[in-house]
């Protein structure tokens, strides 16, 4: 067979792939957040494209290791681009718990004059010096950012980051 079909055959279904895998990991973040409008007609698109990859793959005369790699590829990339358009459209918020010292004036002072809106709560313990949970909400595209303030103020404190679904009220940086 012609060597310029079976290339174009391979990038047909390598894109198609890159389409339908790229949606549906654009509709499940929309799924997981509730935003449940736009997850079936996502979902028909996904499948439909799915439908049409899955048949020019199976259905080629093409026996050739290439089209089950570009197959692959197509998912791979489909997944790492469908993680990409969620990050940049779906917006969510984090709230970041920071179990430090008590009192440590220097990261709550920092915090604050950066702008975050802090909770602290005292926590009590028998066995080690009294803590603080400083807790921070933050949109997800700082969340890195905020951390690393964090790890530069005090290294050794105790941070845990949580997808928050729902924010009524209140403060975000």
């Amino acid at each position: 067979m012609n060597g310029g079909i079976m290339l174009f055959t391979c990038l047909e279904i390598f894109l198609a792939r890159i389409i339908d895998v790229s949606i549906s990991t654009f509709r499940t973040m929309i799924m997981i957040r509730k935003k449940s409008i736009l997850t079936p007609i996502l979902a028909f698109l996904e499948v439909f494209v799915w439908f049409i990859a899955a048949r020019k793959a199976l259905n080629t005369n093409i026996n050739s290791i290439l089209i089950p790699i570009f197959y692959s590829l197509g998912y791979a990339t489909g997944t790492y681009i469908g993680g990409c358009l969620s990050r940049r459209f779906i917006k969510n918020v984090n709230s970041i718990e920071v179990t430090t010292k008590r009192n440590h004036t220097k990261l709550i002072h920092a915090l604050r004059s950066e702008g975050y809106a802090l909770s602290i709560i005292s926590l009590k313990n028998s066995y080690e010096d009294k803590k603080d949970l400083i807790i921070i909400d933050v949109k997800s595209k700082n969340t890195q950012e905020t951390i690393q303030k964090i790890k530069e103020i005090d290294p050794k404190a105790f941070i845990v980051v949580k997808d928050t679904r729902i924010v009524q009220n209140g403060y975000i940086k």
